[in-house]
């Protein structure tokens, strides 16, 4: 049942979903046309509201607004990835897969793995889910064991459904400071926020998260072990053509070479050049949490200790290089697409839409049912807007003026939205490219799995928004 689930989602997103660049433009086109006839114009000619839209897009608050936060995004995943592509980190990760004795067993181990890995770093989780279910593959066909290869694949993409309840949240990483915040939301969704629009403490560790995130952290793995097949007569081999490795490396030295070492060489593989950057990242980091509090911590802190600790597990600048080198093809989604996700927040906010969405949804969920279905909201619109910050974008000025009508803590509003960003990742390819590529399988035979797991997921999420 579940491989013919997986094939149906399949098909259906093959017919009617394109490339999610495409689906930027789309969405832009769409809101422009919902802004003209659904805005708050006070009589305007449509010609008049088509160019006040039009103004609004181009000007330096629409689409350029987010170029430092995209930068932003672009670093959490160069970061990640680069950390867990660090020579000591894959000989751990190769040891662990070695331990699982059975299917259900390793499905599991990959699954909490990835998912606490991306309660770090979600680009941390991806590759290290990646990796882990590559390495077990490989174990159990040396050991000559039978093993259902698309269900331990689909378990290393499960961090991506945990992420956003995490340290590298990019929703709640951006209230934490009015500046931040400022630099996303418009500026109507501001005027009513304090200099720490929405601390940690009320939203990442809100206890409401803590259950929410750290309960996912058992319960995906527990679905997973129910998901391996019994009998090795169904189960699907890893495929022959899995590497033996995977990442950039900084290749081979000069000396194993034999070729003459030189004093770039020497800079380039300096353990001292590299700490001469990496203690300042740590210092900048302690220093911020001295000065200030962790609940104000937000992407520049996080960032700059996911720098500091890559540079130290890869030893030298340019390991790490090439590493951040490979990882960087991963950005060209944030890059093209973030843009397209500022112009559409800019047409929204200058023509009203925002406020008469979050009225709509106010007057029907009111206080108590709004947060959840802010949620369900944010599932459907992380199909066609798979980045967690880019989602915080457009949705995030609409979820936090519905906040304010309702009454609803804006730390709940705002992990509402990430929650369901990051629950129908397991039916976005978007970010499973990686995965793919390392793993070497196929987006139609795990998305069954990843589909089963997300409907867990997603009841476990909307009891707890309901109850607390």
């Amino acid at each position: 049942m579940i491989p013919r689930l997986g094939l149906a989602i399949t098909r259906v997103f093959r017919a009617i979903v394109p490339d999610p660049f495409v689906l930027a433009v789309g969405l832009t086109i769409l809101t422009f046309i919902l802004a003209i006839f659904f805005g708050t114009w006070e009589g305007k000619p449509v010609a008049d509201r088509a160019l006040a839209l039009l103004d609004s897009w181009r000007s330096g608050s629409g689409i350029w607004k987010l170029l430092d936060f995209s930068m932003k995004m672009c670093l959490v995943l160069v970061t990640g990835h680069a950390l867990a592509d660090a020579p000591v980190v894959k000989q751990a990760l190769a040891r662990m897969a070695s331990l699982p004795r059975s299917g259900a067993s390793a499905a599991a181990m990959v699954g909490f793995m990835a998912c606490a890995t991306a309660v770090v770093n979600w680009g941390l989780g991806l590759i290290v889910g990646a990796i882990m279910a590559r390495e077990v593959g490989r174990a159990f066909r040396d050991r000559g064991q039978p093993l259902h290869y698309p269900l331990v694949v689909a378990a290393g993409y499960t961090g991506l459904m945990v992420w956003h309840g995490g340290l590298s949240g990019s929703a709640p990483l951006s209230m934490t400071s009015k500046a931040e915040a400022a630099k996303v939301l418009p500026a109507s969704a501001m005027s009513s926020l304090g200099d720490v629009p929405v601390p940690l403490d009320q939203s990442m560790f809100a206890p409401f998260n803590l259950v929410i995130t750290l309960g996912l952290l058992a319960l995906v793995p527990i679905v997973l072990a129910l998901l391996s097949p019994r009998e090795a007569a169904l189960c699907v081999a890893p495929p022959e053509a899995i590497s033996r490795d995977h990442g950039a490396s900084d290749g081979e030295s000069p000396v194993e070479s034999g070729e003459r070492v030189t004093f770039p060489d020497r800079l380039e593989r300096s353990a001292i050049v590299m700490l001469a950057l990496a203690i300042p990242l740590a210092l900048t980091v302690w220093r911020f949490v001295q000065s200030k509090s962790l609940m104000e911590f937000g992407l520049n802190e996080f960032c700059a200790l996911m720098l500091a600790l890559g540079l130290l597990l890869h030893g030298s600048l340019k390991s790490y290089a090439a590493s951040a080198e490979e990882a960087a093809r991963g950005c060209a989604g944030i890059i093209l697409q973030f843009p397209l996700y500022a112009g559409i927040m800019a047409m929204m906010e200058a023509s009203g839409l925002i406020a008469t969405i979050a009225n709509l949804i106010a007057s029907a969920g009111g206080q108590r049912f709004t947060p959840v279905l802010t949620f369900y909201a944010a599932c459907i619109i992380n199909l066609f807007v798979p980045s967690g910050g880019g989602q915080w974008a457009v949705q995030g000025p609409i979820a936090l003026q519905t906040g304010l009508s309702t009454g609803v803590p804006l730390g709940k509003m705002v992990m509402a939205v990430a929650y369901g960003d990051q629950l129908t990742n397991m039916l976005q390819p978007f970010w499973a490219l990686p995965l793919l590529a390392i793993t070497r399988a196929r987006a139609r035979d795990m998305v069954g799995y990843c589909a089963v797991v997300m409907l867990a997921g997603g009841v476990w999420i909307s009891i707890w928004m309901c109850v607390m």
